[in-house]
């Protein structure tokens, strides 16, 4: 496969993630009715849906505010996500979730590459510990685009001549880089998902500040959407007390 054929690989590049949520049970009641079993007994859903929402915030809040977790765990999401395998080293950090990856031991893996285009900054400024990231040149982003896609068409290049040759899948896609697309399923209950949100995501009003790298940042952003359209005052409640997971 000579330099000539390169196009014919037909690499997609992207610089975006994909976040659907596939399934849930997920809503602010479900925290309400596990916090008061502990002191009224069994009680129904339906029961706390009459109460006026102000009494759930109430109680919401005071679990959030004194970090009593556990109610918040009866809340589940379930999301597919296809990210670069970079994100995913970091996502998988979180252990309080469950995944399900798609295998490149038994499948080829398709040729979808990210590039971080001019929405992502470049430039480091600063020491490790006290830096902020800006907007690189135009000069650097040409740079960059180039590299990135001229070093992801040689490696599955390189990945597709060891598959024609017979080498097996789990040995040839050792050559791959880390910004090629993986998907996998990810589940994880609201406690967790709060916990996510803390570490990954730079927001205004958080008691502890967080410094993401901006791909995993984006994930947190569309979990967040979710989070927040499904169980809003456990969301605003999450925010009120300086976005600190219980």
């Amino acid at each position: 496969m000579n330099q000539s054929s390169t196009p014919s690989l037909a690499l997609k590049f992207r610089s975006d993630v994909t976040v659907e949520l596939i399934k849930n049970s997920a809503s602010d009641s479900d925290v309400v009715w596990a916090a008061r079993v502990s002191t009224a007994g069994e009680r129904t859903m339906n029961e706390d849906k009459k109460e006026d929402a102000s009494e759930h915030t109430g109680l919401i809040n005071y679990l959030m505010r004194e970090r009593h977790g556990t109610p918040f765990e009866h809340s589940i999401f379930t999301f597919y996500v296809k990210a670069p395998i970079f994100v995913w080293r970091e996502h998988m950090r979180h252990r309080v979730a469950s995944y399900n990856e798609e295998s490149g031991r038994y499948r080829q893996l398709d040729p979808e590459f990210y590039f971080p285009n001019t929405s992502r900054n470049l430039q480091q400024v600063g020491k490790t510990g006290a830096y902020t990231f800006e907007p690189g040149t135009s000069e650097q982003y040409e740079l960059t685009e180039k590299e990135f896609k001229k070093s992801c068409e040689a490696s599955y290049e390189s990945y597709l001549k060891m598959l024609d040759a017979g080498v097996a899948r789990e040995v040839a896609r050792g050559v791959l880089p880390v910004t090629i697309y993986s998907s996998a399923y990810v589940t994880m209950n609201a406690r967790a998902l709060m916990n996510f949100l803390s570490l990954r995501r730079i927001a205004e009003g958080s008691h502890f500040p967080s410094y993401p790298q901006r791909e995993i940042e984006m994930v947190a952003e569309k979990y967040e959407e979710h989070f927040q359209k499904l169980m809003p005052i456990t969301h605003a409640c999450f925010l009120k007390n300086g976005r600190v997971a219980p």
